[in-house]
Formats: C-alpha cells, structure tokens, sequence
C-alpha cells in the first residue's frame, strides 16, 4: 500500500509525460487526478492504522548506492510523521490536480502541466517517506527541480521565467548548507542511515573540531546546516525571495507549492531530525530567532501588498515563520499540527483566489476588484471559511493549532522564546488585519472594476467548487478533531518515537499551564486586526489612502518589501555581472582567445596577407624580385659570405 501512495504519482507523471500527446487533454487529466486521489485514498486508510494503532515500519524498495562504507538503500519509513505528511501532500495535491482541469481548460499545454504537477507530488512523497539523508536529499532536489518548471510553466512570460530562475538559484544557497550538513555527518559518523545517525548523535555532543582557530560544537554546525537547508525550501527570512515571485506561476501551483508541498519540507526536515536539534539549544534558539522573525517581517509586507496571491504568498511565509518558532522552543509537534491545520486552509484561499481571478477575467489586483460577494456566493463563502481560519477565529483550525505555537513559545525556555511571543501575538494581529483586508477589498465595498469586467463576473464550475468544499471542511474541523491527538493529552501515543524530545523539554506538557492572559492574547488580537481593518476598508475607506500619502517612506518600506531584493541585486547580483563581464571581455576574450586559438589564427592570417602580397601575377615583378635576389647573392660574395 505505501509503496502505491509513493509511486502512483511518478506513474501517472510517466504517462502523461510521455504519452500526453498521444492519448490527449482529457485522458491526462482522469490518469493523473485519478492516480492521485487514489494514493490519496490510500493515505487516509494508513493514516489511522500508523497513528492510533501504532504501525512503524521500514519498507525496502531496492539496493540504492553501495560503494565502500557508503551505503544508501532505498526505503520507505513509515511512522506517525510520515503519514502526518502523506495525508497533506496527497489530499491536497488530489484536490489541485481536479481543481486545474476547470482552471487550466484554456491553456493549449495541459498534458504537461499535470505531468509536472505529478511530478512535484512524487518528488515530495519520496522526500516525506525518506529513510535516510541521501534519499530525502532526492526528494529535496526533485521537488526544486518541479517547482522550477511549474512556475516558470508559462515559458513566454519573461517575468515567469525570471521567478523560475531566481526560486531555482535561491533554493541553491539553502541546498549548499543542506550538501555540507549531510557531508559532515557522514564523515563523523559513517553513514547517513536516520537510525544510525540518531543513535550516534548523543555522543557527539560535548565533540568539537577546529575550525580557523576556534573550538566549533560539531552537533551545533550540523543543525545549523541542516537549517540553512530548510531556511531555503520554506522561504525564511533571508533566503524568502523567491517565494512572492512564483506567483508567476497558474493559481493551483501556487495552492500546491504554498500550502503542502515545498514550503513545508524545511519545517519537516527538522521535525525529523529533532533527535539531532535536542542536543544543540544553541541551534535551536536560531531557529526560534529566525521563525519570529520571519513571522512578523512577512506579516508587515503582506498589511500593503495589492496582489491577491501576492497576500497570501507573505501570509504563507509569516505562517512558516510560526511553525519554526515552534520548532526552536521544541514544540515540534505544535509546529507539526499547524502544518497539517494551514494545508487546508492555505490551500483554499489559494484556490479561492484563483476562483477569484477566473471571475474577474484573469485580474490580480485588489484595487480593481469589490463588490462581487453576491455576484460569486460560493466562492465568498470558501474564502470567508479560510479568512477565518487562518486568523484563528474560534473553533475553526488555526485557533487550535496558531494559538498552540504561541502557548508554546510564551512555555518555551531558550533565550529567544519571549521575544518569539511577542513577535507572534503582534503577527497575530497583523495577520487579521491584512486577511480581512483582502476580503473587504475583494468581495466588499463599491466594485471598482471597468463596467465590462463586472458584466462577466462568474462563478466558477463544480470541478472547481467541490475542491474548495472539501478543503473548507479540513479548515473547519482538523483543528478541533486532531488537537487531542496532535498536542493534546494523547499526544505522546500518537507520535511514539517519530518525534525526539530531551530529557529537559517540557514544553508539551507547560504550554498547557501558562497564564489565561497569554491564551486570550491571540484572540484579542484577532479582533482588533478584524476590527480596524473594517474601519479602515468598509467605514473610513480614504484613510488607507491618507496614510500611505503622509507616511510615504514607510509605506513605500512595506510596500518593496523591506528593499531586500534591491538590497540583494546591489550586493550579489551587479558584482556578479560586474565580474562576469571582466572575466568574459578581459579574461576568456583579451586573455584565452587573444593570446590562444584566436591569436594564433590571426597571426597567421597576418603572414598569408603578408605573403599573398608578393604574388601579383606580373613578370616585372617577379623579374624584379629574381635581380634583388642576385644582387643579393654577389653582395654576400663580395663581402666574405663563403671561404
């Protein structure tokens, strides 16, 4: 069965991959959705037996790589974390591939376009069911290779393109930290086994190496690399630009890399590997640094951004930024839950969005939306039940599972867990604000697009209405049925060993002690965010104008991103160019060229001038050159030449 849940995607990718031309658009379409909601199936059926009746297993696929001590065979594990992430990756990703047959009908490439989409799924499965580093690192690459080709998927865009690109290339700076990490625990321990890595680990960590003088923990450095892989894949602060600009990609791309999938393979990687995060507080205070921080710096950017995938994109990134606090306090199964909780609702106001943006004739821009609520009932409906969820109003699935997180790091006992709070409540109301925000301009208000574009305003077909239900009820109700389990009192035999907690990490059992005022402080700030949000795009809407005039340099901060891409391109990307020009003018051209194949040729060309000159073809000159030679030769007579 599990083997089916992995490989029924790479299948259906085989298919329409290589075949889509053959059997065409709609046989593409059933193969792969119906491959996927099959494996799909499969997941939910596993998920109990792994979960609640404790099944563990360790299924071998083949013999991988075998070469000296190096050894790297490929299985399947399967534990509670594993089916945790099956069930995400396939459900939502079942829900895409149905969901892109109504929303890419027009476009003259679906075969390939499911292709890769299968493609991504399979790629993300194999990272998920990894047994070893070698094998995640596969899975890893394979979905940064998919999603370089799923949003750069409309190739003739030239801003599509330069998305693709620039997700591909700041991937790469994550995958270098993640390279080196696997590097280094090979060559301490010997193998890249999960297992064995984890049973050598407590061993190592009072070890330390020498490094340009200084005595650096070994344990440290390993997390540290690890998390610089995963700053990378889930977009954290530094290494987050990719992530805004692959909405160059269609809409369910966006739903399937932002929701479940890529975005969320940095927080499972240190899940996974908490029995190496345990024994380095140090690496853990930086990712708890590194989460808040992402958290809020998101949450400021998304407040004025007028692109309606653009919000959720930075809305996805602050999310993140929560789920790393968690992972830094040791709340790893909070961080967990709240991966499971946000696939659905991400996934909905993604889909919802691009529910949106197929009424409104293929326009992204708030400002040029409102007033179509009652135009698009259902899909207003769909979005108002993800809004609500990710702002965490109660009983939906991100109240249990966002206020969780932040229970946790109020708990948490590193050095950065109180300003990780602080960051998080104030992210709470920012969250709020800029969600509600997207909903009033949206759907509310006087409708300010052109008289045509309202004319047109549709909903969208049940193929992709019924996605967004089902999705709509997993953020109505995973929170209030899974918080028992998840973080709950029956947390422990739901995990088992998939998760590794210190003998000093209490956090699961504090967070569920700390003050009332910190339960509540989330709440309140949802209802202020809500509140002034209404005030500022339903009661007063000239005020959001007043303020971005009066406080240009500030809005304009927020509204480039804090200039981190200007930022990036004076500082990497113009020197890059600089020296690449040098190097290509003076070194290859000046220098190799010059002084190598295009010198010598030219020389010769010179010599063969030189040569053809003195034959013209006329017997004067010739005569000429035969008296200069035999003036010549009784000169040299004359002078002594011969004895």
């Amino acid at each position: 069965m599990y083997s089916a849940i992995v490989f029924l995607p790479l299948l259906g990718f085989l298919i329409a991959g290589i075949f889509g031309r053959v059997i065409g658009v709609r046989a593409s379409q059933i193969v792969t959705s119906g491959l996927l909601v099959v494996s799909a199936v499969l997941s939910i059926i596993a998920f109990p037996q792994v979960t609640f009746g404790g099944v563990t297993d360790q299924i071998h696929v083949m013999t991988w790589i075998d070469s000296g001590s190096f050894e790297a065979d490929w299985r399947l594990r399967i534990d509670a974390l594993t089916a945790v992430m099956l069930v995400v990756v396939t459900s939502v990703s079942a829900l895409v591939h149905i969901y892109s047959i109504g929303y890419m009908s027009h476009d003259e490439h679906q075969p390939r376009f499911f292709a890769y989409l299968s493609l991504f799924t399979f790629a993300m499965l194999m990272l998920v069911t990894a047994d070893n580093f070698i094998q995640l690192f596969f899975g890893w690459e394979g979905v940064g290779l998919a999603s370089y080709l799923l949003i750069g998927f409309w190739y003739k865009k030239p801003s599509a393109n330069a998305a693709a690109i620039k997700a591909f290339v700041v991937n790469r700076v994550g995958d270098f930290g993640l390279i080196l990490g696997i590097a280094t625990i090979f060559l301490t321990i010997g193998s890249v086994e999960f297992n064995t890595v984890f049973e050598a680990i407590p061993h190592l960590e009072t070890r330390t190496f020498l490094f340009l003088g200084y005595e650096v923990p070994l344990v440290t450095t390993i997390c540290l690399l690890l998390f610089m892989g995963a700053m990378g894949k889930s977009a954290q602060f530094m290494l987050h630009t990719w992530l805004p600009d692959a909405m160059e990609g269609p809409t369910p791309v966006s739903a399937l890399i932002h929701a479940a999938t890529m975005v969320t393979a940095g927080v499972f990687l240190v899940a996974r590997c908490s029995p190496i995060f345990e024994f380095s507080p140090t690496a853990l205070t930086v990712v708890t640094f590194i989460g808040a921080t992402t958290a809020i710096f998101a949450a400021t950017v998304g407040l004025v951004q007028n692109d309606i995938k653009r919000v959720i994109a930075y809305s996805t990134c602050s999310q993140l930024g929560y789920m790393f606090a968690a992972l830094g306090v040791g709340a790893y199964e909070a961080a967990m839950f709240h991966l499971f909780t946000h696939a659905f609702f991400k996934a909905l106001l993604f889909l919802g969005s691009g529910s949106v943006i197929h009424a409104m004739g293929g326009e992204q821009d708030m400002r040029k939306m409102g007033g179509i609520a009652k135009l698009i009932p259902a899909t207003w409906v769909m979005m108002l039940i993800g809004t609500l969820a990710l702002t965490g109003f109660p009983m939906f699935a991100g109240y249990f599972s966002k206020d969780a997180i932040i229970e946790a790091t109020f708990a948490g006992h590193n050095p950065m867990h109180m300003y990780a709070f602080t960051m998080l409540v104030i992210a709470a109301f920012l969250t709020s604000f800029y969600s509600w925000r997207l909903m009033f301009m949206t759907f509310h208000g006087a409708p300010r697009a052109d008289h045509h574009t309202m004319e047109h305003v549709h909903e969208s077909p049940l193929v992709m209405l019924i996605p967004l239900v089902i999705l709509a009820v997993g953020a109505v109700g995973a929170g209030y049925v899974f918080a028992p389990y998840f973080v709950g009192e029956m947390h422990e035999a739901f995990w088992l060993d998939a998760i590794f907690r210190g003998a000093n990490n209490h956090v699961m059992h504090d967070l569920h002690n700390v003050p009332s005022w910190v339960v509540y402080s989330p709440f309140a700030m949802m209802v202020f965010g809500a509140g002034l949000s209404w005030l500022f795009y339903i009661a007063w809407p000239h005020i959001p104008r007043e303020l971005a005039r009066t406080q240009a340099p500030l809005y304009n901060f927020l509204l480039n991103k804090w200039y981190f891409d200007e930022l990036y391109d004076f500082i990497f990307v113009r020197p890059a160019f600089w020296i690449g020009r040098i190097l290509w003018k003076q070194g290859d051209g000046r220098i190799i060229d010059g002084l190598g194949p295009d010198g010598v040729s030219a020389r010769v060309l010179d010599i063969t001038r030189g040569v053809v000159r003195l034959q013209t073809g006329y017997v004067y000159h010739y005569a000429f050159a035969m008296l200069l030679g035999v003036a010549g030769l009784a000169t040299y007579f004359m002078l002594g030449g011969v004895h």
